[in-house]
């Protein structure tokens, strides 16, 4: 690689890399905001929501990387353009390989790097992250509630109550079993274990109503015991946490085809660009929006055709159209450059 091949190089990652910092910085935070409502819930750290979203980041990188090959070469090749530097390149009789050559490598580096996020990482750390995101949902610390807000203790039970100074006040408990059963302390003591919750009250009362009567019980001590939810245990079901080699041993050929689907449409984007504008030397703006245009287009399809609920077959059948119809614009833009 020559100074020419490596200054053309060094400009495709410093405008992929702006692109790439802005699009994973609104995406990060976008999800990260949301994983902040987990803390009107249950009042956990923020440092626990910064690590959690951390998990997202590969997840981010695997979903948002083609868009930012998009963005991130179009506007390499318009800056080039913009300050005449591909003129100068040609001027110097160097040719078309000056700026052939370091696109190929940079989309062969940049290919691998996907192939690593789509195929392994990004599903690989997106289970660490799911079955965090669960554990820290369903793992209720009461003591770092200030005000509850009507916790979901399991599908029969609510809790309200406030905690001043790790003292527990104003507890209240709504129980729908054989009958509805509302329970008020103005203190008491609240113990989790794996199992069940554990209430000692003090100095309240207990209403159970009946189809006909309303019996009340006033108290100065009263314990009992509230199991926790059944589903506490985290069970896989996502397809995007399952790596090539799950797919392998699960012999999952859905996952498989949308995997290597994504990394064909990869490919061809950039292909897509070498063809329509290098080969072509077309680095004009309305030559660039067709490129992007396009490249979203089939990019969001795809996404469409993942998410929407089909058998194998058409599954099969809707990929291969979607990866047809990029291939015959590719072939179809260039005869008519």
């Amino acid at each position: 690689m020559n100074k020419i091949n490596f200054y053309v190089f060094i400009q495709l990652f410093k405008s992929c890399t702006l692109i790439f910092f802005i699009f994973i910085s609104i995406a990060w935070l976008l999800q990260t905001s949301r994983l902040f409502s987990i803390i009107n819930v249950i009042q956990v750290k923020y440092i626990d929501i910064l690590i959690l979203s951390g998990y997202l980041l590969p997840s981010l990188i695997n979903v948002t990387l083609p868009f930012i090959i998009i963005f991130g070469i179009t506007l390499c090749f318009i800056k080039l353009d913009k300050d005449k530097e591909i003129v100068a390149i040609y001027s110097l009789g160097l040719g078309s390989k000056s700026i052939k050559f370091p696109l190929i490598i940079f989309g062969l580096i940049l290919t691998l790097l996907y192939l690593i996020f789509n195929l392994y990482l990004s599903p690989y750390i997106y289970e660490k992250y799911k079955e965090n995101e669960f554990n820290l949902r369903n793992t209720i610390n009461f003591e770092k509630f200030i005000i509850s807000n009507f916790v979901e203790l399991n599908n029969k039970t609510i809790l309200d109550f406030n905690n001043t100074d790790q003292n527990f006040e104003n507890i209240f408990l709504k129980i729908n079993e054989k009958n509805e059963s509302i329970i008020y302390s103005k203190k008491g003591q609240i113990i989790s274990s794996n199992e069940e919750h554990i209430f000692n009250l003090i100095n309240g009362f207990k209403i159970d109503i009946y189809d006909n009567e309303i019996e009340k019980l006033e108290f100065l001590k009263y314990s009992l015991k509230i199991p926790k939810k059944n589903n506490n245990e985290y069970n896989n079901i996502d397809k995007n946490t399952q790596t090539i080699i799950d797919d392998f041993k699960e012999n999952n050929l859905s996952n498989l085809l949308i995997k290597f689907s994504d990394i064909l449409i990869f490919i061809l984007i950039f292909i897509f660009f070498y063809k329509h504008n290098i080969l072509m030397h077309n680095y004009k703006l309305n030559n660039n929006i067709k490129f992007i245009l396009v490249s979203i287009f089939i990019l969001i399809l795809n996404q469409l055709i993942k998410n929407t609920e089909m058998d194998q077959n058409n599954l099969i059948i809707f990929i291969f159209i979607n990866i047809i119809i990029f291939s015959l614009i590719i072939r179809f833009g260039k005869k008519n450059e």
